[in-house]
């Protein structure tokens, strides 16, 4: 795992590029009860393995939940800014679930650099498509348009 440190006069060439990918991280029933609690959403899909498994064979996670893992599993992996007083979430532009994460599913993140704009001196707009790759099933998780604002 390798964080990828770039000087603001080279950004543009990792315009396109892809980073690598994140360790496999396993998604567990604790964690899923966890984010069920922290966001009022016990939809039974999510905590109640006998009546999630004529649906989906087991529980599945939250897509929000596995779609806020980015910013935990992404840090080992992610552009930075050399130089950068901070790196903040900027938000999203798209999102599109795809494939449900069944409890105990290892999954990792796929990223690669769309655009970098610089917004104002020494503020820079990153913007990646970011994929979760489900082990052994061929349609990612989600894919998604994440925006982080870099502070130099």
């Amino acid at each position: 795992m390798a964080i990828t440190i770039v000087k603001p006069k080279n950004l543009q060439d990792y315009v396109g590029k892809e980073l690598e990918a994140t360790e496999w991280f396993k998604v567990d029933q604790d964690r899923i009860d966890k984010f069920a609690d922290a966001t009022e959403d016990h939809q039974f899909i999510h905590v109640d393995p006998e009546k999630a498994a004529p649906i989906f064979g087991s529980t599945i996670a939250h897509g929000f939940l596995s779609l806020s893992l980015v910013a935990g599993l992404g840090k080992d992996t992610a552009l930075v800014v050399e130089g950068a007083k901070m790196g903040l979430n900027y938000g999203l532009d798209k999102v599109r679930f795809l494939s449900p994460v069944a409890v105990d599913s290892r999954v990792r993140l796929h990223t690669k650099i769309v655009d970098i704009t610089e917004k104002n001196p020494g503020q820079y707009l990153v913007k990646a498509s970011v994929s979760m790759e489900i082990e052994g099933v061929d349609k990612p998780a989600y894919i998604a348009e994440t925006l982080s604002m870099w502070v130099i």
